[in-house]
């Protein structure tokens, strides 16, 4: 288990240690400890159970921890001023996906990034406006600034949640199995685009979690694999993304197979019963 990083610390976005959970008798994290350096994008793997989304929230700060610390950029929660900082990480998850109100258009809803503010009642100034612009273009999503968010495809929700976060100006953009119910085209145009964004000058650090190796982009440097809680690894993506770590993780034999960058994961199949 990774030890936290006590040099360099003017390089660290993200710094966990010794972070536990427990509810009850459960032990949700064990003693978690991982670090996230500038211009590192993270993709954190792990099978159901493994704590992903307890992390999630616990770096969200929607989660106050049995013990340990959550840092970013050197400020603590507990001790810094929450909501202030919790503005410093932009979240794209189903969670807020469904929470849209169908009439909200595209602008606007990347606007309420800015307040954090879901179905936004204020008032658009122009300055808002002219930047909420920009993102849609960058995010090539310009010609949805005015199409309501009922009228929208799974991808292009997926896109303008993502403009959403930007606009806040985040450090850090955290994307939640961003490509459940997405067919298999809108799927790979929108990791596409997120490539693509991780590849930017001045992109916020990405953290992608995922149950799926192929969406585990070029971008992405580094790799997280969680098992029961615990760190199983953590490191630049060439050491820990490979057959025998994931077959740990996942409890079952798995083959891993890297070509032109991506990824593919194969499950042995079980042996059938004799009858």
């Amino acid at each position: 288990m990774p030890a936290p990083l006590k040099r360099n610390r003017n390089r660290i976005v993200i710094a966990v240690s010794h972070l536990t959970v427990c509810r009850g008798k459960t032990l949700i994290l064990d003693g978690l400890s991982w670090a996230v350096r500038r211009g590192e994008h993270w993709a954190i793997l792990g099978a159901n159970g493994s704590g992903k989304t307890s992390l999630l929230s616990a770096l969200t700060a929607y989660l106050t921890p049995t013990a340990g610390s959550v840092e970013l950029l050197g400020r603590r929660y507990g001790h810094a001023n929450w909501p202030e900082l919790r503005k410093k990480v932009g979240l794209v998850s189903s969670a807020i996906r469904q929470r849209m109100a169908d009439d909200e258009p595209g602008l606007e809803t990347v606007v309420s990034g800015k307040y954090a503010m879901i179905d936004y009642w204020g008032r658009i100034t122009s300055m808002d406006r002219r930047q909420a612009l920009r993102i849609l273009n960058q995010i090539e999503c310009g010609h949805l600034a005015d199409r309501p968010w009922g009228y929208l495809s799974q991808g292009e929700r997926q896109r303008v949640l993502i403009g959403r976060a930007l606009m806040a100006k985040p450090s850090v953009l955290i994307l939640d199995e961003p490509c459940a119910g997405l067919d298999p085209a809108a799927r790979e145009h929108f990791l596409q685009f997120l490539d693509h964004l991780g590849r930017r000058r001045n992109s916020p650090t990405l953290i992608l979690v995922t149950h799926h190796v192929e969406e585990i982009m070029p971008a992405f440097t580094h790799v997280l694999i969680l098992k029961q809680g615990r760190v199983l690894a953590a490191g630049a993506k060439k050491e820990t993304l490979h057959s025998k770590l994931l077959s740990q993780a996942f409890q079952s034999p798995v083959r891993l197979r890297r070509r032109s960058g991506r990824f593919t994961l194969r499950v042995a199949a079980k042996p059938r019963a004799i009858l």
